[in-house]
C-alpha cells in the first residue's frame, strides 16, 4: 500500500509540475474602485461577525437562565 502511495505521490509531482500555466499580467489603474470593493467587504464581514455575537451572546444568556433555574 505504501508503494501504491509513493508512485501516486510521484504521478501528482510530475504532474503539477509539467503544466506550463499562462499568466497574464493585470495592471491595475482605478485603486479607489479598489478600496471601495474592500471597504464594502469589510462592513459586510463586521455586519456578520456583530450578528453572531448577539446570537451567541443570546444563547449563552438562555443556557445560563436554564442552568439557575435548575439549581433553585
Amino acid at each position: 500500500m505504501k508503494k501504491v502511495f509513493a508512485v501516486l505521490a510521484i504521478a501528482a509531482a510530475f504532474t503539477a509540475c509539467n503544466d506550463a500555466a499562462e499568466t497574464t499580467e493585470v495592471t491595475i489603474t482605478d485603486s479607489s474602485a479598489i478600496n471601495a470593493t474592500l471597504d464594502s467587504a469589510a462592513a459586510t464581514v463586521n455586519s456578520a461577525s456583530a450578528a453572531i455575537d448577539s446570537t451567541v451572546s443570546a444563547a449563552v444568556d438562555t443556557i445560563n437562565a436554564k442552568v439557575d433555574s435548575l439549581k433553585k
